[in-house]
């Protein structure tokens, strides 16, 4: 067992060996030997040794064990649940093998069997959490069920009923227990009767969060729309606490509920059973403003008060009423909050959200009143004034957020823009000296005004200045070398590094990243979207293996969540990691990166280092088989992990999220197509009964060429749901969602092209079954096929001429979509080869019969049928054209080698010495990362190349 624990495998299995020697039975030492196995890649065999074992039905503690972690290293957690179960069938009386039978089921969901479990254990022992645990699976088979129907007939009044029995008996210990009573009567609906038990005595349980009970009351009082209650006690909660945020909304909302229901409390009696209750904008107006004058009093001083009088103003601007309650003036308002919390970096967020109560007129108005408050001094005459301390460039930082939220940059020409750019820098670079002493994983305090520079300079790169996006990356790295635990200059750099076209770069920082866990979710598109698209084979590769690795671990880490959840009495935790767990499992992201992962491993090994048809059986891949959950698609995606300070016209909207997601899943849907149309050519090349025989429904075969039939009718229709969406020509912004590479694909021809080649295997099945004799019309369909494809494969080509990286006006300028369409054009002929190579394998019988019957004949002069003239004249036109295309990628390489990026005249004087210095790095980065790609492009096609000299009959 240590061999094995300190990763030293085979001496662990040459010491059972000896052991197992001496005494053959010893089960332990056997299911060592197998972890030892399993650990060397010897599955098999581990699997053997361990049903040997397990054949036996162990009940000793350290055969179950090690077996277990076995069958878990296999992925086969349901061998477990066996195992126990004939432990507990042997050892009927035993607690610790009931429990572990109890954890197995847990693992492998079976939930119906885990109440079995949960109840036999308090049985042997009647201990509260197992009981507990019995009530929670009924809880899960309600969650799972599904008719939602039977969940709250049957398996939730029957959990219900269990805890009531408890509660009659008074056995109810812990605050598990009442939270899950709880759970039950929220899910069943029963609120009012939620309530009382988390009102009455077995509320006082409910210790472990802060304010558990209250925040239970309040949502039990907005379900039941008991608004004077949730009034009172909203009030009470503030009184105590006048900075909670969510209290004030609940406040205001219950307000504004009993006004609109013209509210009065009872004569005589309580105003509520949560006490006194505001029902007038009078008293909300009073208590809003004693909130205040009581903060005041405070030793550190509160944000709530204040950003309450603002949004009482909104609410009350939004029905109608206007200045009749004397608030006072939004603007004054937030110029005073601005005074006393501008040195904070909350207090953008706090303002952005209330700027719309602010006229447009008067915004440089505004803009320039906080400005005078913000002590800058200059020291010479004309010089930008400058903060003395962190707090004044705090302040500042404030006022340049807020003017390019209010639009005031946006509405500059290109000069004022660049003027504004220099100044930020300025300041950016003034800022550093308060940052001296950070350390290397701390922000520099002026960061912000590096990143708002790169903001204005994309605004002009977009307007069409082509050198602006030179000068983004330029500051950017500038920033980084300061600063280099900065996350938001390294998601810029990626996007703006894959906009170009450079994928190199971009591994080495989203890696700095050190993404974690979800992130692989949310934010793994900026890598995935691009790696291969940008012909860096390897390295996406590698992207996607990071992401699938998450997702795969996910379903067994989840399991452990849920173990632990039940050890320790989380019981509403449960039904939010399952959540969390089907997100994952239906995420968009999770198919899009299987779905490129199969296709990428078949252009980089499929008819190269293996067969295609091995390539397959290996994915375990099948026509007829569809693993997506296309219904249930989930948008994971975080796309406002980028900071950004645009006004809400140009900031990413809703439509633009529903807009992106539809894009991608019929994107989505054209490459899980293809993927299964290619996984369908190894099916059909297996020989095929001439077609009077009775064999050919048997077997099978004429079924799969139905399956590529309707795969294709599929795809079609998808092309044109995607064509039609692509009319509606829609621009994210810059910093919004990457677009598809379906716009691409669509122009530069691929489409068709693979389209059309499925449609030749069609015809070459048909010329299959039909033979050569009568069959000259469909030779002659699949001559002209050969010849259409070849012109527009020629027509990609075609399409990827030109040079990637020029210098134009003394700045570089990347034609990333020339790169695009060489790596769709490797995908698209690696199609065509495969599609040839089924062409072969059905000619080639074909020829050799024919070879046989002139041997037979001994006539000279057998007529060749025109169809393999025509295969070959197509093979060798496939062969110069993959040549032609080997040598315009060797010349791309030439042209990149010898770009002397030094004579790139730097014209701009502006740029600092520090600056040139980076420029030159950027410039360098992009060139060597095409460099890259062209090889990597090129190095494929060799290949395929010497795969296409294989095709000749």
């Amino acid at each position: 067992a240590d061999y094995l624990d300190n990763g030293n495998n085979k001496m662990a299995i040459q010491q059972a060996d000896k052991l197992l020697k001496k005494h053959k039975d010893l089960h332990c030492a056997k299911v060592l030997k197998a972890i030892g196995l399993q650990r060397t890649g010897k599955q098999d065999e581990a699997y053997a040794l361990a049903q040997e074992v397990a054949a036996l039905e162990p009940t000793d503690d350290n055969s179950l064990q090690a077996l277990t972690i076995l069958y878990r290293e296999m992925h086969r957690p349901e061998l477990v649940t066996k195992l126990y179960e004939a432990a507990v069938k042997k050892v009927p009386n035993s607690e610790e093998y009931h429990s572990h039978l109890f954890m197995a089921y847990a693992r492998v969901g079976e939930y119906k069997k885990m109440q079995q479990a949960g109840m036999a254990l308090y049985k042997i022992v009647p201990k509260n959490p197992y009981y507990f645990w019995s009530v929670m699976s009924l809880i899960m088979q309600s969650i799972s069920a599904q008719d939602e129907n039977l969940s709250k007939t049957m398996f939730l009044p029957l959990a219900e009923r269990m805890v009531e029995k408890m509660v009659k008996e008074d056995k109810i210990e812990a605050e598990a227990e009442v939270e899950l009573y709880y759970m039950i009567l929220e899910r069943l609906e029963k609120y009012k009767e939620a309530l009382d038990v988390v009102r009455g005595k077995l509320g006082e349980k409910l210790t472990s969060e802060l304010q558990s009970r209250e925040n239970k009351c309040m949502a039990m009082y907005k379900k039941l729309c008991r608004w004077p209650e949730c009034n009172a006690l909203s009030r009470r909660l503030l009184l105590k606490n006048s900075d909670d945020w969510q209290f004030y909304i609940t406040y205001f909302d219950s307000v504004f509920q009993l006004i609109d229901e013209s509210w009065t409390p009872p004569p005589e009696e309580e105003h509520s059973l949560e006490g006194e209750v505001h029902y007038s904008i009078e008293q909300a107006v009073k208590f809003i403003e004693e909130r205040i004058t009581e903060e005041s009093k405070h030793s550190r001083p509160l944000r709530g008060p204040y950003l309450a009088k603002l949004e009482l103003i909104r609410r009350l601007r939004y029905r109608g009423c206007n200045d009749e309650y004397k608030l006072g003036d939004p603007e004054e308002l937030m110029f005073q909050y601005f005074k006393k919390f501008g040195d904070k970096p909350c207090c953008f967020t706090d303002l952005k959200v209330f700027v719309d109560l602010l006229p447009s007129s008067q915004y440089t108005k505004f803009i320039s009143q906080l400005l005078e408050v913000i002590p800058l001094s200059a020291t010479a005459e004309n010089e930008i004034a400058l903060p003395a301390d962190i707090k004044a460039l705090q302040q500042h930082l404030c006022v340049v957020q807020l003017s390019r939220l209010l639009g005031i940059y946006h509405a500059m020409d290109k000069k004022e823009k660049l003027t504004v750019v220099q100044e930020l820098m300025l300041r950016y670079r003034h800022g550093l000296e308060f940052g001296k002493s950070c350390l290397k994983t701390e922000l520099q305090f002026s960061d912000y005004y590096c990143l708002l520079a790169v903001h204005l300079l994309l605004d002009l790169w977009l307007e069409g200045e082509e050198a602006a996006v030179w000068q983004c990356l330029t500051l950017l790295e500038e920033g980084l070398s300061h600063s280099p635990s900065n996350a938001q200059f390294k998601l810029l750099l990626i996007r703006i590094y894959c906009r170009l076209g450079a994928f190199e770069p971009v591994a080495e920082l989203y890696s700095s990243l050190d993404a974690k866990h979800i992130q692989h979710d949310t934010i793994g598109y900026l890598l995935t979207r691009y790696a291969e698209s940008l012909g860096h084979y390897a390295a996406a590769s590698q992207s996607c293996n990071f992401a699938l690795r998450f997702f795969h671990s996910n379903q067994k880490d989840t399991s452990e969540y849920i173990i632990q959840a039940y050890k320790y009495g989380a019981f509403e935790k449960i039904p939010e990691f399952i959540a969390f767990r089907n997100r994952l499992n239906s995420s968009l992201h999770f198919a899009q990166v299987r779905t490129e992962r199969m296709l990428l491993d078949l252009l980089l090994e499929a008819n190269i280092s293996t067969s295609l048809e091995e390539s397959i059986k290996s994915m375990s891949l099948s026509p007829e088989e569809d693993d997506i959950p296309w219904k249930d698609l989930r948008d994971n995606r975080d796309l406002t992990v980028l900071f950004n300070w645009d006004p809400k016209d140009r900031d990413i909207s809703e439509e633009h999220r529903k807009l992106s997601l539809e894009e991608e899943t019929l994107w989505l849907r054209i490459r899980s197509l293809t993927l299964r149309l290619v996984s369908g050519l190894p099916t059909l090349s297996h020989t095929v009964q001439p077609k009077n025989s009775e064999k050919t429904a048997e077997n099978g075969v004429s079924s799969k060429i139905d399956t590529i039939r309707s795969l294709l009718q599929q795809l079609e229709a998808a092309v044109d749901s995607g064509k039609k969406f692509l009319e509606q020509k829609i621009q994210y912004p810059v910093l919004g969602p990457p677009p598809t590479r379906m716009a691409g694909f669509f122009s530069n021809g691929s489409c068709q092209c693979q389209t059309s080649l499925f449609y030749l295997v069609s015809d070459i099945y048909e010329l299959d079954t039909n033979g050569l004799e009568d069959s000259a019309e469909i030779q002659e369909r699949i001559g002209n096929s050969f010849k259409s494809i070849v012109e527009r494969l020629t027509d990609l080509f075609n399409k990827c001429k030109g040079d990637l990286i020029e210098v134009r006006d003394g700045t570089l300028k990347t034609h990333p979509n020339l790169l695009e369409n060489l790596v769709f054009f490797v995908e698209t002929i690696s199609i065509a080869l495969w599609v040839s190579s089924y062409c072969d394998s059905v000619l080639r019988p074909f020829k050799s019969n024919l070879q046989k019957k002139k041997k037979k004949k001994k006539e000279s002069s057998v007529a060749m049928p025109p169809v393999f003239t025509h295969f070959l004249d197509y093979v060798t036109e496939l062969q110069t054209l993959t040549s032609n295309v080997i040598d315009h990628i060797k010349g791309l390489e030439i042209i990149l080698t010898a770009l002397k990026l030094e004579d790139l005249s730097l014209k701009d004087t502006l740029l600092l010495q520090e600056e040139k210095k980076f420029t030159k790095t950027v410039q360098g980065k992009v060139q060597s990362s095409y460099h890259h790609s062209v090889q990597e492009v090129g190095e494929l096609l060799k290949k395929r190349l010497d795969t296409i000299k294989k095709l000749k009959i």
